[in-house]
């Protein structure tokens, strides 16, 4: 029976670590461990029979990293099909006369993707095509991506396992304690995510211990109705007589995997620290369970990577920001002719802070690359607001650049009922699972009746349908004609709206500010045809959220209309307005000096732009020290600490530190004419056997921001060279980094080392698999969970 029909009917259970049992094995530290898929075989199926025989329905094939980009760090990355299907063989004979399933294993690539980093879209599809072709070509009965922590890289990986062949795929992320990934995605974004494309279920694994997921996988079985995978580490490591020890036994991760089915848990395993016993335990206490059906009703649901936006036919009606578009804007129109983002990031911040829920981007300005436009503005304002975005363009090449770069799932503005928009836009809405408005026009033009307008309504509803996207995720926009010109028409528009919701069940929208061109004091008319449409039953409009008279329209209409259940918002946000205590959004004042100005590029990550300020600056006669003390580091500090704060996550916190860095590369020549102001030396180093560094990378650059100089040894680094590095730099702190619970075992060792060779240098530890407490056992001075805390950590160790 394939994986499709069991998850569907039965409780199936999934095998536990892969590493730590090969290491048990003999495998080398720092060795390649997908190499042993053709140097030791027999030790491979060794591995998946124990777990077969602890009662696991699934087995993963041993290719966690056997991926291109992270063979080459051991010079294997011609061999990516070969070790990959050779895992999958192995699996498969042992699985047979079990009647098991196999899982081919993919983690991430272990760089980020832009705009947070250098990887294009196509460059990270191709390599994930590579991986899952290969696996499909061998026979794998399902896919499983695993221990991802940023949604855009899971969104590429899904559409290149879709491509490589029809088999089942499986989404699993690493959650922190926080209930967040790394890049600020919390599970219901996730879930929202990945469920238009094309997984057969969504999970859970890795990082933490199953005391720590159970709130995240909550949250997962009331985000979808998808199956769920849970595979939590055997607790947190800790490290005892020299050895990494899991404190979380058999029974207690047993009590778990009870508990998680009556959550609603479908898919029971373990990761980092749990074996075969773990699992067998998993199975006794599992087997006689029965599945928890789970029918929720969710409405159209649109994200960015780290926020959810609902649009339900009940619920609060919402602004789309409409302030992207140069319509109208010659400062707009211009920046995007010159290829900068100032305006774009100043008014996407604006627009949310005045309540826009979403907001629409549009870069159509005659005679430039609007592909490289619209690029350029979706990478600025995804990475600075966590409004989900609506794309807002009449050429398919631009909408589907824009999806690409995308890390959640969009709106796309918009298809319509012609036959050449539904053979462009919809495939696209398809593959990049995101939303649509559909207009209420086809080869005709716009009909005349309401009547008329629900027919073009109902017909795209079926064309979406049968090309698998759910009706919830279309939105119609009846599209209001000018009432100056056509007052028959706005009647028409309102019944529209009360027939699509009435019939189909489908949410709507307008723009509507259209009604009123062509008359005066235009807002008078705007507003009181919004007060029209929300009691027709609008669900959303474009509009211009700094526009008050609309906001408060948009308000007080929800709670006429009893969409504001107990007028709950609409107190909520009159009791702020009027210096309640509820708590209001994030709001940038206004830059009118040198200073303002550089320090808000640095909170919005403006480096495009931060040169051009910094020189501004300095003509008006300001020094590179008083940018440094007054705006820079100030804005630097302001982020470190929102980030602390959960207001800001791992995307902002990176933009902000190119942005500095771009910052010192300006300033450095004059800085150099002054007396140093270096902090401290720090080695930096991910230790032996461990081939992950974006934790590090991004330390590096947070420690060079704040004065340190940073000597970055890179990944895989023997104790001994980080050693000798400290000597011949005179370093005042040594930070080591690691992810993988196999390599953290190095970290005594350097520490020891530190200590006999009489070095006055401190060491702190940070990294995933670490904790307070291990670095407490080790003896190191300090342990970090983030790069904020590590900067702070590392200014405390050299005062």
């Amino acid at each position: 029976m394939s994986f499709r029909n069991r998850v569907e009917k039965e409780i199936l259970v999934i095998d536990g670590a892969m590493g730590t049992l090969l290491q048990q094995r003999g495998l080398p530290s720092g060795w390649c461990p997908d190499e042993w898929n053709v140097s030791h075989p027999e030790v491979i199926q060794e591995v998946h029979r124990l777990y077969l025989e602890a009662g696991a329905d699934i087995i993963t094939t041993n290719t966690f990293g056997a991926i291109r980009s992270k063979l080459a760090d051991y010079g294997l990355e011609d061999r990516v099909k070969e070790l990959n299907q050779a895992a999958v063989t192995l699996a498969k004979e042992v699985a047979k006369p079990y009647g098991a399933l196999v899982a081919g294993s993919i983690g991430p690539l272990g760089k980020f993707l832009q705009p947070l980093g250098e990887i294009s879209f196509d460059e990270a599809y191709q390599q994930f095509f590579e991986q899952c072709q290969a696996m499909v070509e061998a026979g794998v009965d399902l896919i499983l991506f695993e221990t991802f922590g940023d949604i855009g890289e899971m969104r590429v990986a899904l559409i290149a396992a879709a491509d490589a062949g029809d088999v089942p795929v499986v989404a699993s992320f690493t959650f922190d304690e926080s209930g967040r990934t790394f890049t600020g995605t919390d599970p219901e974004t996730a879930a929202v995510v990945v469920e238009r494309l094309g997984v057969s279920a969504i999970g859970v694994n890795c990082s933490v211990g199953p005391r720590q997921l159970a709130d995240v996988v909550q949250r997962l079985t009331q985000s979808t109705n998808l199956p769920i995978l849970v595979s939590p580490n055997a607790g947190m490591p800790e490290m005892v007589e020299g050895q990494t020890v899991f404190r979380e036994t058999p029974e207690m991760m047993a009590d778990y995997a009870v508990r998680f089915v009556e959550y609603g848990a479908s898919i029971l395993g373990g990761c980092c620290g749990t074996t075969p016993l773990h699992i067998k335990a998993i199975r006794q206490s599992v087997k006689e369970l029965t599945l928890k059906p789970r029918h929720r009703l969710f409405g159209l649901r649109l994200a960015s990577r780290v926020k959810t936006a609902t649009i339900d036919p009940k619920g609060m009606p919402v602004a789309i920001g409409e302030r992207l578009n140069p319509t109208g804007k010659k400062a707009l129109q211009a920046e995007i002719r010159e290829g900068k983002t100032e305006i774009t990031r100043r008014d996407a911040l604006a627009q949310v802070a005045a309540g826009s829920a979403i907001l629409d981007v549009n870069v159509g300005v005659g005679g430039v690359d609007q592909v490289a436009a619209m690029e350029r503005a979706v990478n600025a304002v995804q990475v600075l607001v966590d409004a989900p975005l609506c794309i807002d363009s009449t050429d398919p090449q631009v909408i589907e650049q824009a999806l690409k770069n995308y890390h959640g799932k969009a709106l796309i503005n918009s298809v319509n009922g012609e036959e050449q928009s539904l053979d462009t836009i919809l495939p696209l809405a398809k593959r990049y699972g995101a939303a649509l408005i559909g207009l209420t026009l086809d080869d005709q033009g716009i009909p005349a009746t309401a009547k008329e307008r629900l027919a073009v309504a109902r017909k795209l509803m079926q064309r979406v349908e049968e090309l698998g996207i759910p009706k919830q995720d279309l939105m119609i926009d009846t599209l209001v004609l000018t009432v100056s010109a056509q007052p028959e028409g706005v009647p028409e528009t309102l019944n529209a709206i009360r027939y699509i919701k009435r019939d189909l069940g489908l949410t709507t929208s307008l723009g509507v500010s259209n009604v009123s061109f062509g008359l005066p004091n235009r807002g008078l008319i705007n507003t009181a045809f919004f007060a029209m449409a929300l009691a027709a039953g609008l669900d959303a409009a474009i509009l211009n959220p700094q526009d008050q008279r609309m906001m408060e329209t948009l308000r007080a209409a929800a709670v006429l209309t009893g969409r504001d259940v107990r007028a709950e918002q609409y107190i909520a946000r009159e009791q702020t307005a009027q210096g309640g205590n509820q708590p209001p959004k994030v709001s940038e004042p206004v830059a009118s000096t040198p200073l303002e100005v550089l320090y808000q590029a640095v909170l919005s990550g403006d480096k495009d732009n931060v040169v051009d300020h910094i020189n501004k600056a300095i003509d008006s006669g300001l020094s590179p020290m008083e940018l440094l003390d007054k705006a820079l580091i100030p804005g630097i500090e302001e982020v470190g600490r929102r980030y602390g704060a959960g207001i800001y996550f791992l995307p902002q916190l990176m933009m902000a530190g190119e942005t500095m860095t771009k910052s010192f590369e300006r300033l450095k020549p004059e800085l150099a004419k002054g007396p140093s102001r270096k902090l401290g030396t720090v080695i930096l180093a991910t230790v032996k056997g461990d081939i992950h560094d974006i934790g590090k990378n991004i330390l590096s650059v947070m420690l060079a921001n704040h004065g340190f100089e940073v000597i970055d040894l890179g990944k895989n680094v023997d104790n001994q060279e980080i050693l000798q590095a400290a000597i011949a730099h005179q370093a005042d702190i040594i930070a080591l980094s690691a992810l993988m619970t196999t390599t953290m075992v190095h970290m005594p060792d350097c520490i020891a080392k530190v200590k006999e060779a009489g070095l006055s240098c401190k060491v702190m530890v940070g990294g995933a698999a670490v904790t307070d407490q291990y670095a407490q056992e080790i003896g190191a001075d300090g342990y970090a969970f983030d790069a904020v805390e590590a900067v702070d950590l590392a200014k405390k160790l050299v005062s």
